[in-house]
């Protein structure tokens, strides 16, 4: 029987995508007699991405470097939906492979629906019910599960709230999460801190806790919230814990972060981080805060337990598991949610010891053999 030969793009634009959609790219680029693999990036994050594509070494066919000062995402969605069913068009896709819920993935699926070309949405089915929480990415994943074809689900929860929405069992394929693979591939690359700006966390005795903070909805009061949080704990606990947080390069961000955590020994402002330095500093860590989506998945990997900054999450697996906890933004509830993990033992180790629910580092090679069934 002969086979086939199918033209597939991959789009993405943000750093998470990159460290989502890498080991997708290496798995399909292992089956050249089935798969043209094109890798399209919007640039929606082109200082944050660069570095993760020289990392994994995927090379890119089609750059749309649309980043400008400011951007907003109509403009984002507009030229991405035009770029992208150009692309489409002129390279006779087949598929288009998208993953989790940005902007450039919402309008990349959305071109993809308007020249009729399949769609692949890798991490399907993540749901909060609030579409304002995340915003726009709840709604961008209800639009892009709204015209997908084939649906990745990192669970069996993910792929049940599918189905609840109509979706047909048969599309879809619970895969565990890529981001589980590009973390264990990279946890295994030697690594020291000694060239590094956090060269001093080779002999560092105090317990660190990994920050992260920058989703749009938390810009605001919510920022200035949480940083006033880890203000207390850092005076609180000087003697005993490091803060690590890589600012997001977002000036409205930088500038709530700076203004209010300057200055203290005990809080390391750092510009966004390597891949290979943050996968290692989560190993390296006692507690990571955050309101990112990925660290509540990477993170139990290594018995590290998650504080989300958030108000929902669209990861409740890691909720029932035991290994995440929502706590939102409020400084009062933070500050205590953090002491009760450096004071209660037997509550950390509940935590630390919960299994990861996001898969085993397979999710790639269950994406790509469904593919070669199609």
């Amino acid at each position: 029987m002969k086979i086939i030969k199918q033209n597939i793009l991959l789009v993405f634009g943000t750093r998470p995508e990159v460290i989502k959609m890498a080991p997708v790219i290496n798995e399909l680029l292992k089956y050249p007699e089935r798969f043209n693999t094109k890798v399209c990036v919007s640039g929606q994050h082109r200082q944050m991405i660069d570095p993760l594509l020289e990392l994994f070494g995927i090379s890119v066919d089609f750059d749309l470097a649309i980043m400008q000062k400011n951007q907003n995402l109509e403009y984002i969605t507009t030229r991405v939906l035009t770029e992208v069913g150009i692309i489409i068009e002129r390279e006779k896709i087949d598929w288009v492979l998208v993953q989790g819920d940005t902007t450039t993935a919402m309008a990349a699926a959305l071109a993809a629906f308007y020249k009729k070309t399949r769609i692949g949405h890798i991490e399907a089915g993540l749901r909060t019910w609030d579409t304002q929480h995340p915003y726009p990415e709840e709604v961008n994943r209800r639009i892009i599960d709204s015209m997908s074809d084939l649906y990745f689900a990192h669970t069996s929860a993910a792929k049940k709230n599918l189905l609840a929405e109509g979706v047909k069992s048969e599309t879809i394929e619970v895969t565990g999460n890529t981001v589980i693979d590009a973390l264990l591939e990279s946890a295994k690359k030697k690594f020291s801190f000694d060239n590094t700006p956090l060269a001093f966390l080779e002999k560092e005795k105090r317990k660190i806790i990994l920050m992260t903070a920058h989703r749009r909805e938390n810009i605001g009061e919510p920022m200035v919230h949480i940083c006033r949080a880890v203000r207390e704990l850092a005076t609180r606990y000087s003697k005993k814990i490091v803060f690590i947080y890589p600012v997001h390069l977002n000036p409205n961000i930088r500038k709530t972060v700076h203004s209010l955590l300057w200055g203290l020994e005990n809080v390391i402002l750092t510009e966004p981080m390597e891949y290979l330095t943050l996968v290692h500093l989560i190993k390296k860590s006692y507690i990571v805060l955050t309101d990112s989506g990925g660290l509540q998945e990477e993170a139990p990997t290594f018995g590290k337990p998650v504080l989300v900054l958030r108000e929902t999450t669209e990861r409740p697996e890691g909720v029932k598991a035991g290994c995440v906890k929502v706590i939102g933004t409020d400084a009062k509830v933070i500050v205590k949610a953090v002491e009760d993990l450096l004071k209660k033992g037997a509550q950390y180790t509940r935590m630390a010891k919960a299994k990861n629910p996001y898969g085993n580092g397979m999710a790639s090679k269950k994406i790509v053999a469904r593919l070669i069934q199609e």
